[in-house]
């Protein structure tokens, strides 16, 4: 499931408003004041690579407060520091190290240093020396070793994001001084042991992300007091034990649970019913047994809903969404029969993932009310009969298509699909005629254990991808018989 949207790097507001404030800048402004000059050459100086002339326009004895990145909002100091990389285009991150000279840059209240990928070294002290500081995002960079133990002394701080980094040890317990924050983001690090109690000080937090971590423990029961909460994903790490009852409190305004890839059990707790605001409940790869409970069906507005790669029995509640944009039931202990009327009628679903769960229908009765917006499509191990042709032939942005292991039956040289597509996996069906041309434009493709026959066109997959069919036959199988 693709949550990005509850923990992405610095929110789109901020940004929008350094940008806003930056072209209000005094540019004309003849010089800068020479700590904050310094600072920032400093800076640059540990900079061993910037191929993309990020820092090209810092020059000594130019106006520092029209650099790129740089924003002055009281005369001539620098009050917000923004140095991003692009994280799609490769060779344009920086390498070196974070020099300790930005403690000169005493006006500072925010520093957005974001995919900049090579940048190394321990936690950067200089923050303890920056009084007026209150936003830090510091992401995607390479950073390592622990979190100082007085972190909490950065107790000015509203908005705090260390995400995909490689810091080790524990959450210091100081942790619970920070209460004016809003957003605490420790998510893709190497973080270990438990959540410290103290974070339920935390009071006025709307966003919390420990995902990515190697966590471990129960997750305690803290959250009574955050009335504010909006978005907790703790994704990703090594917890056990049930759910604490105190999420329970969260259910007016949270948007946002994501507890998936751990390894957490008990049932599902009938209190997730009364979440109304919830976007997104990721509960996947975890150990929850039972059933889902009926009241779910009170989640009216559920965009993205993953209960995947668990011990989950029927029934299987109707929900009465008004759509789903991501489903993924797959791999629990579910005896659908059909795709679900309420997933069929979504006119904005892009992801549907129910592989293993007891489908036993013809593909041709499945009349989808939409399918420009598909992405991706794994329906593997059920009893599908009929073909998929039909519907493949009607996605425009389908990037991956899973049906292996069904009874599938129709002629593949008649198979068009979208130039999007990436991944086809129809192995272990009844699917006949030639494997066609277009397949060499697939990323990944497998289409063993059919009924194809004839020579193979020129690809660059594997003899695995084509192995037990009844007759297929060229590189990379055995030569054909002339």
């Amino acid at each position: 499931m693709n949550t990005s949207s509850s923990s992405s790097s610095f929110p789109l507001f901020i940004f929008a408003a350094i940008i806003f404030l930056r072209c209000l800048n005094p540019t004309g402004a003849a010089t800068c004041h020479p700590d904050d000059e310094a600072g920032l050459l400093a800076f640059k100086a540990g900079i061993t690579r910037d191929p993309s002339g990020i820092l090209s326009s810092w020059k000594k004895g130019t106006a520092c407060c029209s650099w790129n990145g740089v924003t002055c909002l009281t005369g001539d100091r620098v009050t917000a520091l923004t140095v991003a990389g692009q994280s799609d285009v490769a060779g344009s991150f920086l390498s070196g190290t974070i020099s300790p000279s930005l403690a000169k840059l005493q006006h500072l209240d925010g520093i957005y240093f974001t995919d900049l990928k090579n940048i190394t070294g321990s936690f950067p002290q200089f923050l303890f020396r920056l009084p007026k500081l209150i936003y830090v995002y510091i992401e995607n960079n390479r950073l390592s070793g622990p979190l100082p133990v007085n972190i909490g002394s950065l107790s000015q701080f509203e908005a705090f994001s260390l995400e995909g980094n490689r810091f080790t040890g524990p959450i210091p317990s100081s942790i619970s001084n920070l209460t004016r924050l809003s957003q605490l983001n420790l998510g893709n690090n190497l973080l270990t042991g438990t959540i410290p109690l103290g974070i339920a000080n935390l009071k006025l937090m709307s966003s919390l992300n420990l995902g990515g971590n190697r966590l471990t423990g129960t997750i305690p029961d803290v959250f009574k007091s955050m009335t504010e909460l909006r978005s907790l994903t703790l994704s990703r790490n090594r917890f056990s034990g049930n759910l604490p009852p105190s999420i329970a409190s969260l259910s007016p305004i949270l948007r946002f649970l994501e507890l998936g890839q751990n390894n957490l059990s008990g049932t599902i707790p009938s209190y997730l019913s009364r979440f109304k605001a919830l976007d997104t409940l990721d509960l996947s790869r975890n150990r929850f047994s039972g059933i889902v409970p009926k009241s779910f069906a009170n989640l009216t507005k559920i965009f993205n809903l993953d209960l995947s790669h668990n011990l989950l029995t029927d029934p299987f509640p109707e929900l009465f969404v008004k759509g789903i944009e991501s489903l993924d039931l797959s791999y629990n202990q579910f005896h659908l029969k059909m795709i679900p009327k309420w997933v069929t009628s979504s006119p904005i679903i892009f992801s549907l993932k129910l592989a293993k769960c007891g489908i036993k229908m013809r593909f041709d009765d499945w009349k989808p009310a939409e399918t420009y917006f598909y992405d991706f499509i794994d329906l593997s191990e059920n009893e599908i009969s009929g073909s998929p042709a039909r519907f493949l032939n009607q996605t425009e942005y389908l990037v991956e298509f899973r049906a292996a292991g069904n009874k599938l039956r129709f002629d593949m040289g008649k198979l068009k699909f979208a130039k999007t597509l990436k991944t086809l996996d129809l192995s272990r069906n009844l699917v006949f005629g030639k494997v066609p041309a277009t397949v060499a434009g697939l990323k990944t493709l497998n289409v063993s254990r059919n009924h194809l026959c004839g020579k193979l066109p020129a690809t660059k997959f594997p003899a695995s991808a084509f192995a037990g069919n009844d007759c297929l036959c060229g590189s990379p199988l055995s030569p054909c018989k002339v």
